[in-house]
């Protein structure tokens, strides 16, 4: 099979986006500079200058950093360097993305969206929310535990994050469960006391934000 474009970079998206697409794409680290077009996997900070080094011919992966002049194709997901099943996955398109890369991402089982540039800081804080900010919390609640000598057996706090996950994938607004919910304020009162600052802001903000 014909190499059809470059990866530029050896991160976690790079390696698994190249496992997946096996001999369709060539795998490089950021000082390579390949012909043909470029998949720039690399942190936001060095896209502009890499940018710079294959005009008109690279695409970056940055969800929230707009380019004039240079697209991006940005995966709504958690890259762990491996291939996965991407089915279903949103991918934000900004700017003119190359037909056949978009191709190769939809043989992927990603589904493309056009994102305008100016909603790119909004949609990336969203993601960061989802997923950055969600794994801090499932872990900083390990912790707080921990620090008090609780800890949880089996597979943790784990299995209630997948079964929220799963009821709010089902019923959407309907799936989120608990005190704030219920309007159980005495629970909220009692719970909140519990926890040292700053998690007891962050406990009522993000329990009252959506009530």
């Amino acid at each position: 099979m014909a190499v059809e474009f470059t990866i530029l970079g050896r991160g976690r998206a790079g390696r698994a986006l190249a496992a997946a697409w096996g001999g369709r794409a060539a795998l490089a680290d950021h000082g390579s500079r390949p012909e043909g077009l470029v998949l720039l996997a690399v942190p936001d900070r060095a896209v502009a200058e890499l940018a710079e080094a294959f005009p008109g011919r690279c695409v970056h992966l940055a969800g929230s950093l707009h380019l004039p002049g240079v697209p991006s194709a940005h995966p709504l997901t958690s890259f762990d360097g491996e291939a996965r099943d991407w089915t279903g996955t949103p991918l934000a398109i900004t700017g003119a993305v190359p037909d056949g890369l978009r191709r190769a991402f939809g043989d992927l089982g990603f589904a493309a969206f056009d994102l305008p540039a100016e909603l790119k800081p909004l949609y990336h804080a969203a993601a960061v929310l989802a997923s950055g900010h969600a794994a801090t919390l499932w872990l900083g609640a390990e912790n707080l535990l921990r620090a008090q000598g609780v800890a949880l057996p089996g597979r943790g706090i784990l299995p209630l994050a997948e079964a929220t996950l799963r009821n709010v994938a089902r019923l959407g607004a309907e799936g989120r469960t608990g005190p704030f919910v219920r309007g159980d304020d005495a629970t909220v009162a009692r719970d909140a006391e519990a926890l040292p600052e700053p998690w007891r802001g962050i406990f009522l903000e993000l329990g009252r934000s959506l009530r």
